[in-house]
């Protein structure tokens, strides 16, 4: 009877497993324990070398419990694509209006000043809302990289959007660009520094002085843009849920 009375934590102290919000990641690579944060899923990789006990992984994310739950915690609440939510769309805050009318063959979303309206025959909108938005992300990655690089008399073979978790952009030898297609929900100078970063890049492949010294340059607010990123990028896991 006194189970019942003891805390969720403590009965997992005691009988073992793994805390909520824990995910095993087997390392052929790894040379130790570890837990990495994986901010969209909202989520702890615990990272287990090859060849060792679950029971010693176990123990060491318990161990540090407390910390795992406070991280989650301090985690934004997530922004779901769904009728009345509010997404910072290339500095301006738009409001998701969400109609579903199941005789339509096809989904219209329109996106105005204040408001994304979205019509559809789907219950739940978010995946063609999700679609919009990572198409006109890339538009508009595609259109500031090709205008940046054209200052510096560099050419963009390509510009790709993904999902990435880690990694807001990345440029290839080539020129070509990917980014993070929730750049979009980004502050005008966070945004706009990402691409001056990544076009950088086509001039200088390391991060010396001459790299810094022309991102600067390509910069509409450099200081602004780069704190930003820094310290709030992670906050743009949150939208999409």
């Amino acid at each position: 009877m006194w189970t019942d009375l003891i805390s969720a934590r403590l009965r997992r102290r005691i009988t073992g497993g793994l805390p909520d919000g824990v995910v095993v990641q087997r390392s052929k690579r790894a040379r130790r324990l570890a837990l990495r944060l994986d901010q969209k899923n909202r989520v702890f990789n615990l990272v287990v070398p090859h060849g060792m006990s679950m029971r010693k992984a176990e123990v060491f994310a318990l161990n540090n419990l407390d910390w795992i739950e406070d991280k989650l915690d301090a985690l934004p609440a997530p922004v779901y694509f769904e009728d009345g939510a509010l997404l910072p769309i290339f500095g301006k805050r738009h409001r998701i209006r969400a109609y579903c009318d199941e005789t339509l063959k096809t989904t219209t979303i329109l996106l105005n000043n204040n408001e994304l309206n979205a019509l559809t025959n789907k219950e739940d909108p978010g995946p063609r809302i999700a679609r919009f938005l990572k198409k006109i992300a890339r538009d508009r990655l595609e259109e500031l990289s090709h205008e940046k690089a054209a200052l510096i008399r560099r050419k963009v073979r390509s510009v790709k959007v993904r999902d990435t978790r880690s990694r807001w952009g990345s440029c290839s030898e080539d020129g070509n660009l990917s980014y993070s297609w929730r750049l979009m929900f980004a502050p005008p100078a966070a945004f706009d520094y990402v691409v001056a970063h990544e076009i950088a890049h086509l001039r200088h492949m390391d991060h010396g002085k001459k790299f810094w010294e022309l991102c600067r340059e390509l910069s509409e607010d450099f200081i602004e843009g780069q704190d930003w990123i820094r310290l709030h990028g992670h906050e743009l896991m949150r939208y999409g849920g």
